[in-house]
């Protein structure tokens, strides 16, 4: 079902990421890449509201940490895989 979530309204600005980095169009260029690649990953079949909970809580992991701009792809790609792997053993479950 993730066809019907439109990953264009959940994506980053410069505006959005002004506030905490020095170089925001950078920061929004680097969270975006890292909410593509939940998308991206994410099973074609999978619930609205659990692509819709993924991509909120990246959204607010990392849109305000420091390290955005350090992280290297790979490692990124960890996180996600780990994200996508844990989230319904976590506490992510209404």
């Amino acid at each position: 079902m993730k066809h019907l979530i439109d990953i264009q309204v959940v994506l980053a600005t410069w505006q959005d990421m002004e506030d905490v980095f020095e170089e925001p169009d950078e920061a929004a260029e680097r969270l975006n890449t890292i909410l593509h690649m939940v998308y991206d990953r994410a099973e074609e079949d999978i619930s609205v509201e659990r692509l819709e909970g993924l991509l909120s809580h990246t959204w607010s992991i990392w849109h305000q940490d420091e390290n955005l701009l350090y992280v290297n792809d790979d490692d990124l790609l960890d996180w996600v895989d780990h994200l996508l792997a844990t989230w319904d053993d976590a506490d992510n479950l209404d």
